[in-house]
């Protein structure tokens, strides 16, 4: 196997130590999510440098999962370039090929890049339950941090979208997506590769800016930097870790509010309770993350439930016994939630799975 120790990736490798979560086991099964690209590319090669650095068997440990997607030509070629990079670091690949662009937007209805990421996800999810792994490792860097976070500033965001991607998030019981390199800037993964001659594949498609996020990496970002902003994509992540600690803070009040105000009856509808809706009267934002809150635990759908829906809950919650003008006493929410003007708060009921 291949040796990629050595001090002039020191520090590096103490950057993939560093963004590894606290729940990591070098005795557990891990997938290393590549594309073949250079972000992915440092991911695994940064992962086997660390796991021999503690004498660890990542040859045991770490498989490789790639999605070969039917969007461009070079898809082949870059599955290939995947497997042949597993097999010299004695790594076993699992791949796919996903027929995204054949089926189009049928896939549940969804916009191409959507249905892309949704069905690569779920892959992911599937090999890491057949080989027992916890985690699921994928390659964003700070760069990638700081370009989702303007892209959801213009698109229209609320506190918690300035938080940008989490270092971990939930996948499904027991499989956690986590981001080892999103503390550390393109240009570090750039030169780790190139100081140990690593390969990787360039998709010609990173150029095209009438894609979104290219338009934001090589439009207004590079042109800021290059302009009166050199510092522009570390202030957007500066940006998004600070709104990450507030985001933090504020689920465990959420958390805290849920414990204590919501219910849950025989028939499996919710109680909001009248004191919760007191206790966060002063704070609206509060009421609404706490809704929000509810909708992530009991998975219920969230993409159709807009700020109008949420303004009409909280004015539900708090507005007591129903008077002449008030809101009404009954409203159907996507995703088959109905909700219910009781006289001990509000009740939230699934009408429909």
């Amino acid at each position: 196997m291949m040796n990629l120790q050595g001090d002039s990736s020191s520090d590096f490798l103490d950057a993939v130590i560093a963004g590894l979560p606290a729940s990591w086991d070098w005795r557990q099964p891990v997938l290393v999510a590549v594309s073949g690209g250079g972000d992915s590319m440092a991911l695994l090669h940064g992962l086997v440098a660390v796991g021999q650095r503690i004498g660890a068997d990542v040859a045991a440990l770490l498989q490789v999962a790639h999605v070969e997607y039917d969007l461009r030509p070079t898809a082949t070629g870059d599955r290939n370039f995947v497997q042949e990079q597993a097999a010299a670091l004695g790594l076993t690949c699992h791949w796919r090929r996903l027929p995204v662009a054949e089926q189009g937007s049928r896939l549940s209805g969804e916009g191409l890049e959507a249905a892309a990421r949704r069905v690569r996800y779920d892959f992911f999810t599937e090999v890491a339950g057949e080989i027992g792994a916890r985690h699921v490792a994928v390659g964003h860097t700070r760069d990638d941090q700081a370009e989702t976070i303007l892209h959801r500033v213009l698109r229209g965001t609320g506190l918690n979208g300035l938080a940008g991607m989490p270092r971990a998030r939930q996948l499904a019981e027991g499989v956690s997506l986590v981001r080892p390199l999103l503390g550390i800037k393109r240009q570090q993964v750039r030169g780790y590769l190139e100081t140990h001659g690593l390969a990787w594949r360039e998709d010609e498609s990173n150029e095209n800016t009438a894609f979104s996020r290219n338009f934001l990496r090589h439009r207004l970002l590079s042109e800021a930097e290059q302009g009166p902003y050199p510092a522009a994509t570390e202030a957007l992540a500066r940006l998004g870790d600070q709104a990450a600690e507030y985001a933090s803070r504020r689920a465990e009040a959420v958390a805290q509010a849920i414990a204590g105000g919501v219910s849950r009856g025989a028939d499996g509808s919710l109680l909001l309770s009248r004191r919760l809706a007191a206790d966060t009267e002063g704070d609206a934002h509060l009421l609404a993350d706490v809704l929000l809150g509810i909708w992530r635990q009991q998975g219920w759908p969230r993409q159709a439930l807009t700020h109008q829906h949420l303004r009409r809950l909280t004015s539900m919650c708090t507005a007591g016994d129903q008077q002449k003008g008030a809101e009404p006493s009954a409203v159907d929410l996507p995703g088959g939630v109905r909700a219910i003007c009781h006289p001990e708060g509000l009740l939230l009921r699934r009408t429909m799975a």
